[in-house]
């Protein structure tokens, strides 16, 4: 398995790498096998976060035996000093570990003060001298604030997302961290599930040399898949470019990532699918989506009450409301287009 140096940390991690958010969705001991697997196949850099529910208890489990050869991320939204506290000793009670190798601010929308002493920042710093975290990272989906990172020289990795269909002003992140000693961290490579291709995902991927995927993993096929990949190792041909300038034609731009920070909706609406439904009739098998539950699911944007807190957390500043209402009508176009063949 290919390792590369995670900036100037002095942590080597496997270019492919397990992102555990999707582990949260499945029972407790499934999730364990899969990441063991992972781990028995190669991988060992896991980026999880104190959000993701059970995500790091599985992960607990799952490496208990094995912890020093793994790499660990986590991370914490709390902004204050004993939040992050807290947050800390408990990830460091469900990862069944005394020391995190990677602890990072989530979600960032500001840069946390160094110097503030009730600020998150003053309890990573105090843990850090403690013992009990090795590096300190950040994670934004928003580019001022990750190029802001990047130039205050206060953080050793920084988390953004990174895929083919990002803009030239998010791929020369890249750059910036290598310049800067910084290990990169890849959220998002496959652009919230857009994009199917592993191959080419991973041959994207491997165009930059410093960077780090983590790819969101949550069944044995997946994992296999991903083994496959990092396995032949492949690199951009002619073939590959196709793939991905076809994609870029269809889905660059302003789209859901699917990333659920918008959520929950006061109103019940599924945001995270159903603000991306066009793309995933066009780019998947459509009938299932016809389904009576995911009828009632797209039906309940009627419902949407304009309050507008899910465009207000959108890291992507999307005008989510606008977006559902749009959903809505291509929905039912879709299926009034294709209904002699339901």
């Amino acid at each position: 398995m290919k390792k590369i140096p995670l900036g100037n940390t002095g942590l080597e991690v496997t270019k492919t790498a397990m992102g555990c958010l999707p582990v949260q969705r499945i029972p407790t001991a499934e999730g364990a096998r899969l990441i063991r697997a992972a781990f028995d196949g190669g991988i060992t850099f896991f980026d999880t976060a104190n959000a993701y529910t059970d995500s790091e208890e599985k992960l607990g489990l799952a490496l208990e035996g094995v912890r020093a050869g793994a790499v660990l991320a986590t991370k914490s939204q709390a902004r204050d000093c004993a939040g992050c506290a807290a947050h800390i000793d408990h990830s460091l009670k469900m990862l069944r570990t005394d020391y995190i190798d990677l602890f990072q601010f989530h979600c960032c929308e500001d840069l946390p003060d160094p110097n503030d002493p009730d600020g998150a920042f003053a309890a990573a710093l105090a843990a850090k001298a403690a013992g009990k975290l090795r590096h300190i990272g950040i994670t934004t989906h928003s580019v001022a604030v990750a190029e802001a990172a990047v130039e205050s020289g206060l953080f050793e990795t920084l988390q953004f997302p990174f895929s083919y269909l990002s803009s030239e002003r998010d791929l020369a992140l890249a750059e910036k961290c290598e310049k800067a000693g910084m290990g990169f961290v890849a959220m998002k490579g496959l652009a919230g599930g857009l994009l199917t291709d592993v191959r080419a995902c991973t041959a994207f991927m491997n165009s930059y040399p410093n960077v780090v995927p983590i790819w969101g993993i949550q069944t044995m096929e997946e994992l296999r898949q991903w083994l496959a990949a990092e396995a032949e190792d492949p690199r951009l041909d002619d073939a590959l470019r196709a793939v991905i300038e076809k994609d870029r034609a269809e889905l660059a731009g302003s789209f859901c990532r699917g990333c659920g920070y918008c959520m929950p909706c006061p109103a019940g609406i599924e945001i995270r699918n159903c603000a991306r439904m066009d793309m995933l009739l066009r780019r998947s098998p459509w009938r299932p989506y016809y389904s009576p539950k995911w009828r009632e699911k797209m039906e309940k944007i009627e419902q949407c009450k304009n309050c507008r807190k899910c465009a207000e957390k959108c890291p992507y500043k999307l005008d989510t409301p606008a977006l559902l209402q749009y959903q809505l009508r291509d929905y039912r176009e879709f299926f009034e287009a294709h209904k002699s063949e339901l």
